[in-house]
């Protein structure tokens, strides 16, 4: 297995060095933009990378002894890892998209957040709400018409990430910047996602393999929120990150590409349909995911996400209609060929 891992490296670190001699020849795009609703943009270069984790159960339970032998069990959608090119770099959207941004993107387009729409709302927090109680067993109230994008039980500012918005809620975001703009935005692929969170790293996070370093550029379950959710107590990080609920978009330190909250915060939707097998069949060239499905992928985990589920290679999947107080979104908007 190591000889075969050390030659698909040298296979990825081969095509890094040709794209990145690609890009060169086609001239570099600005490094960094900013769009007409305030959202700030970085090039992430064109290039290859090592996608998914081959780490085994057991070496899995070592790092994470608090976790029960199943959930570690249960990642095997990680792997194979496998070998992914971008011969084309892209723009991605330096923070998540946040309150402020999504409501002038209500305001101007006339859009209606499915939440809305439908009348079902969304989830929210309620401190008198008991998960045990619940036929769901939910750790958030839901769905209820009084919970939406603006009001998802606790307080945000404008700076901070939206939430309570669906795949669908996204897609329309970016096809109406993209007819205001007369540019490409998108939802960035599941590859595309990884690739950028990564910047580089082949560790568990970009911060490294501890599931503390992740105090430093995340805001993911630790003491702050474990207060609130005492059920879940072992599960939080020791030590304290300033916030129990969203924290305002760029609120720790960045990645190797300047990309904020890539870990925690909020989880964010990607294009991809979801397939547990897809790894195994996934081409090297842009995979852009299953052709068909029922559920999309979410990916970077969120202020209430444990650290097992925050690394750079777990996946997440839920309906496309889904509301949820820990889900917002990151956009992509492609490069314009010259």
């Amino acid at each position: 297995m190591r000889q075969m891992f050390a030659a698909t490296l040298v296979f990825v670190l081969t095509l890094t060095i040709s794209e990145s001699i690609f890009a060169v020849d086609q001239g570099a795009p600005p490094a960094a933009i900013e769009n007409s609703l305030g959202m700030k943009f970085v090039l992430v270069p064109a290039g290859a990378f090592l996608m998914g984790s081959n780490e085994l159960p057991d070496d899995l339970s070592k790092a994470y002894p608090q976790y029960e032998r199943r959930r570690v069990v249960e990642l095997g959608d990680e792997a194979p890892v496998h070998p992914v090119r971008f011969k084309q770099a892209f723009y991605m959207a330096q923070f998540e998209v946040s309150v402020g941004q999504f409501r002038k993107f209500i305001e101007a387009s006339g859009y209606t957040p499915e939440s809305v729409a439908d009348g079902t709302g969304g989830y929210g927090y309620n401190a008198n709400y008991d998960s045990l109680q619940s036929v769901s067993g939910d750790a958030f109230e839901g769905r209820n018409p009084k919970y939406s994008w603006q009001n998802p039980g606790f307080d945000q500012a404008d700076n901070h990430p939206v939430v309570n918005v669906t795949w669908n809620d996204s897609v329309a975001l970016a096809k109406w910047l993209s007819e205001k703009e007369g540019v490409k935005y998108r939802l960035p692929t599941e590859a595309e996602w990884e690739y950028a969170c990564r910047a580089g790293t082949r560790t568990r996070y970009t911060s490294g393999d501890n599931p503390e370093s992740l105090l430093k550029i995340a805001n993911v379950f630790d003491s702050d929120a474990r207060g609130y959710w005492q059920r879940w107590a072992q599960f939080a990080l020791s030590g304290n990150d300033g916030f129990a609920f969203t924290s305002p978009v760029g609120s720790f330190a960045p990645n190797a590409w300047g990309l904020y909250d890539m870990h925690g915060n909020v989880w964010e939707w990607v294009s991809d349909w979801y397939a547990d097998d897809y790894y195994s069949r996934s081409p090297v060239d842009n995979p852009q995911g299953p052709a068909e499905g029922s559920v999309r992928v979410r990916r970077g985990g969120s202020w209430h996400t444990w650290a097992l589920y925050a690394r750079s290679s777990y996946r997440n999947w839920i309906s496309p209609d889904s509301r949820y107080t820990l889900v917002g979104m990151r956009l992509v908007r492609e490069v314009s060929v010259r």
